[in-house]
């Protein structure tokens, strides 16, 4: 169950030739594909590109309409490999992830097909999410391209230039024999817009086709003697027929003047991801206008790698400064910029981190700084006398003491969500066995490193948690311990987790976090998730593929609220004289997906008038200590404190807020660690029956005449 259904959606994707489609950014770049005669499609989901495979998802009847291959791929890896129809057959393939990470788990078979070169198409769609947002490592796709000669697009975030991007793509991979990504920032993919639509194209040779005909050339295979030519071919065929074909197309744009001499002396170069940011600092300025009519001469990199000496030589001529906006570290493009100058005896000076942050996101506020900086040195005949001057602007005092005080907001569990009480219960046993090394995983159960769990000290990748271990298991004093999720599992840890510990045989821990759904990544169903899935085969056992690959010691918990189970099963698997791996499967379906599934359906039965019992919890003021040790072994976002508004109680009390999903952790959690009895549940009930209606005043009379005569005996005490 993903995190959205794009049902209604896609089938805007039907418009006919000469129409308008409006839309966000993701549903344009999946009409450009079936515009363009794709033959298949797969990729794995990531942010900011997991919509994309939930929209392919969704449209699988209008590709199958279509003759169009549709792969939701178990990892990048599988998906990059998919791309390997591309080599000997004249099929225009596209394959999307996250990037960079994606692109990291991807190499060997992006490697391997940027060595062999394509016949048909290759897009390979790669999410870029960098900048405070990110939740990944902050490293660029640049890098990757240029290692393995792959051409990198990065279009102006509009629907029309993105659109125009995956036809220029599919037709830039074919004209050099090269695979081509096309880079997607997260503004990009949600960025709304309208276009003018083509006909939607089956592809002229089919998957289908070609397994009817199957065809095979010795020397795009990667090994010697070809790889040796392949090398050679990049340089010597495939990078001139790209360089000919983005002149040829004018895939690189330029706005502004060309000949005023006011303003022609200077010049920005700019990403094609940056541009919308570069235009409204210009606007700011009063240099470009709302219609995009810009004072300053842009060169607009909608193709970063393979760079155009020519064009870029071209576009200097004649000025004195020009800068270079390029996000994120190292310069690739600005150093490349600097030799082709240099190598052609040019003098301009050729700025860009000087006066852009060296690292980071480029938001507004720094392009503004940044233009506006290399302006007052290059060109202050053209800033307004407010923006010569200097920004000499001492901090606002207030502002800086905020930002000493205000804590960090790290990421953290959703309400309810059957994760926490797993590390509650692992927090507890260390308590009791002592400190362990633990490493944790990607995924939402990487926040148990953050308070109040603080369990886990690092992350080295997608189902890698116990192989990361591996160097402690050693049979030391402790066990070491290791988390891994279910999307994780599926992934790559199976193998390489695993089944390494499984041949290693290493004596440590592995716990894996089965919430049914590839949670972190939106809820997208896998293997082992619960639901019937129409095009894809779940209900798949993890210990079932844990007992194939030799692991013995193996205990399931099905309800992961059961606090006390879950302390007692860890215990015992940290204790136990059993050889070989332990694995614990703790398993309760996500918490968000649960909800968006029930509720619909709940609200429907109340609107119905059936009856529906929706359980609440609550902590009793009178009762509560105030001690908080339910939100040190909880963090429940609706577990906070309250003030009692009794004079002889300073210290506020636990209190459960509206946002309750009646999960019962905090409850459970109080009891396993022997807390206190101040956690209640009260189930409100919808549409009660009469019985029910007639009970409930009986008690309210009784409770109130308690009341009453609580308050006349308080009375004649007083």
């Amino acid at each position: 169950m993903a995190e959205r259904s794009f049902k209604s959606e896609v089938q805007h994707l039907r418009i006919p030739a000469g129409e308008t489609f409006r839309g966000e950014g993701i549903l344009a770049i999946t009409k450009a594909l079936l515009e363009n005669g794709v033959g298949y499609v797969g990729g794995y989901q990531g942010a900011p590109i997991s919509h994309l495979m939930d929209v392919l998802s969704d449209a699988q009847d209008i590709l199958s309409d279509l003759e169009i291959r549709f792969e939701a791929n178990a990892s990048e890896a599988a998906a990059a490999a998919m791309l390997a129809a591309s080599i000997n057959y004249p099929i225009r393939g596209a394959v999307t992830f996250k990037s960079v990470v994606g692109t990291n788990v991807a190499s060997d078979a992006l490697s391997n097909l940027a060595s062999a070169g394509v016949t048909g198409g290759a897009l390979i769609i790669v999410g870029e999410d960098y900048g405070e947002g990110s939740s990944i490592m902050q490293e660029r796709s640049h890098a990757f391209a240029m290692k393995s000669q792959i051409w990198l697009l990065d279009p102006r975030p509009n629907l029309p230039s993105m659109v125009q991007a995956v036809r220029h793509g599919f037709e830039l991979s074919e004209a050099s024999n090269t695979p081509v990504m096309l880079e997607l920032r997260i503004r990009a993919c949600h960025v709304h817009g309208a276009f003018t639509t083509r006909a939607n194209t089956p592809p002229p040779m089919t998957v289908a086709d070609a397994l009817k005909n199957p065809t095979r050339k010795t020397d795009r295979i990667v090994l010697p003697p070809a790889l040796f030519y392949h090398e050679q071919e990049k340089i010597a065929e495939r990078w001139p027929a790209a360089v000919q074909f983005i002149l040829d197309n004018r895939l690189n744009e330029h706005f502004g003047p060309e000949t005023d001499a006011e303003t022609g002396k200077i010049g920005i170069i700019t990403q094609g991801g940056m541009y919308n940011t570069v235009l409204r600092a210009l606007q700011r300025l009063g240099l470009a206008d709302i219609h995009g009519t810009s004072r300053i001469p842009l060169y607009v990199l909608n193709v970063t790698y393979p760079l155009i000496d020519s064009e870029f030589l071209q576009f200097c001529t004649g000025k004195d400064a020009v800068l270079v906006v390029e996000e994120g570290q190292p310069d690739f493009i600005e150093q490349a910029f600097a030799a082709m100058l240099y190598k052609a005896g040019q003098t301009v000076t050729l700025t860009g981190k000087d006066y852009l942050p060296r690292a980071g996101e480029y938001t507004g506020a720094a392009m503004y700084q940044g233009i506006t900086n290399f302006l007052r040195d290059h060109a202050i005949d053209l800033l307004s006398d407010a923006d010569r001057a200097p920004n000499t602007d001492a901090p606002d005092p207030a502002i800086a003491a905020l930002t000493k005080t205000l804590p960090q907001r790290p990421p953290g569990f959703c309400t309810g969500c059957p994760e926490r009480p797993i590390f509650a219960a692992l927090k507890m046993v260390q308590e009791e066995l002592g400190p362990h090394q633990i490493t944790g995983d990607i995924g939402c159960h990487l926040f148990s490193t953050q308070p109040p769990f603080e369990i886990g000290g690092s992350t080295m990748g997608y189902g890698l948690g116990p192989a990361s271990n591996a160097a402690f298991d050693a049979g030391g004093a402790t066990r070491p311990i290791s988390i891994l999720g279910d999307g994780g599992f599926w992934h790559n840890g199976l193998t390489s987790s695993i089944g390494n510990a499984v041949y290693n045989r290493s004596d440590g821990l592995t716990v894996i976090v089965d919430n049914y759904y590839s949670a972190a990544t939106g809820g997208q169903d896998l293997l082992s998730s619960r639901a019937d899935n129409e095009t894809k085969a779940t209900n798949n056992s993890i210990a079932g593929a844990i007992r194939g690959v030799g692991v013995d010691w193996i205990r399931q918990i099905d309800r992961t609220y059961d606090v006390p189970k879950l302390r007692d099963t860890l215990r015992e698997a940290l204790t136990t004289d059993a050889p070989g791996p332990k694995v614990v499967i703790a398993a309760s379906e996500c918490m968000l997906n649960r909800q968006r599934r029930e509720r619909p359906i709940r609200q429907q039965a109340i609107k119905a008038g059936q009856r529906q019992v929706v359980p609440r919890f609550g902590v009793d003021e009178d009762v509560c200590t105030g001690d908080h040790a339910c939100m040190r072994l909880s963090g429940c976002p609706s577990l906070g404190l309250k003030h009692t508004g009794d004079p002889l109680r300073d210290d506020p009390v636990a209190h459960i807020d509206q946002t309750c999903v009646g999960c019962g952790n905090c409850g459970e959690v109080a009891d396993a660690a022997v807390l206190c009895p101040s956690f209640y549940q009260a189930d409100r009930v919808h549409n009660p029956g009469w019985l029910e209606r007639r009970i409930n005043g009986m008690r309210k009379s009784v409770i109130t005449w308690l009341q009453q005569r609580r308050d006349r005996k308080w009375g004649r005490t007083a």
